[in-house]
């Protein structure tokens, strides 16, 4: 595959990651933290409709094949139900037909990574519909790393803020959603981060997926599951048999 030059040594090891968690679903090409190539796309079009078609599209680019991947990244969740499980399938699929290796990884942790230039505390916030929002906190370490602080989080706006005493960085579409709550509740506490920024991108799974490719935390695609945090419909709407 090609290898732009001097940017990227020959042997260096190649993911290809996936996040379609979100309305911006997208697929990359990461070497060891370099994005090599990234397709997104905002569409209110399901990401099975594309999500192939953008994998093809991105090798194609890029002049790689499968033999040059020596990993497949996903992003786990939360977000929405129906872009987690097609973005799952669709990896544990392309991990069993090319023997490569499968990394999963937080949709918050991913994100966060976004941003980890930052020297104030951060909180991660994707709309979780029904009025709620999903979210976790971040510390920035200095030398390009975070670490999580909190747990990973759902709940109505309102009492995220009431989690928050000290000036934070608050990014993700949840943030967008509900900034003017935000700002009312908190103030100057709340640091916004640009409209353009709020969603998860492949390119930041792959990147957060090499710690767990370097220490081999691969997972079995037979039984991977997503980090839904919140039930599902059906879950909280079955009811046992008596």
């Amino acid at each position: 595959m090609a290898r732009h030059g001097k940017i990227i040594a020959p042997d260096t090891p190649l993911l290809f990651s996936m996040e379609t968690t979100g309305m911006c679903g997208s697929v990359a090409l990461v070497a060891d933290g370099f994005c090599l190539g990234e397709f997104s796309l905002l569409t209110k079009v399901t990401h099975s409709r594309r999500l192939l078609s953008a994998v093809a599209w991105l090798f194609e680019q890029a002049e790689c094949d499968w033999d040059s991947v020596n990993g497949i990244a996903v992003s786990l969740g939360p977000g929405s139900f129906t872009g987690i499980r097609i973005g799952l399938s669709t990896a544990k699929g392309l991990a069993m037909a090319t023997g490569k290796p499968l990394l999963g990884v937080s949709t918050l942790d991913a994100y966060a990574g976004q941003f980890a230039h930052l020297d104030k505390p951060l909180c991660v916030v994707l709309d979780a519909r029904k009025k709620e929002v999903y979210a976790a906190f971040y510390q920035c370490l200095g030398d390009g790393s975070i670490r999580r602080t909190s747990e990973y989080l759902v709940m109505p706006p309102a009492q995220l803020a009431a989690l928050i005493t000290v000036p934070t960085v608050m990014a993700g579409d949840g943030a967008v959603l509900y900034r003017d709550l935000f700002t009312s509740l908190l103030a100057e506490k709340a640091l916004m981060v640009d409209s353009s920024c709020c969603f998860p991108r492949a390119a930041a799974v792959g990147k957060a997926a090499w710690s767990s490719w370097h220490g081999q935390e691969f997972l079995e695609p037979a039984v991977v599951a997503p980090i839904y945090v919140r039930a599902s419909d059906a879950e909280l709407n079955f009811i046992p048999p008596s």
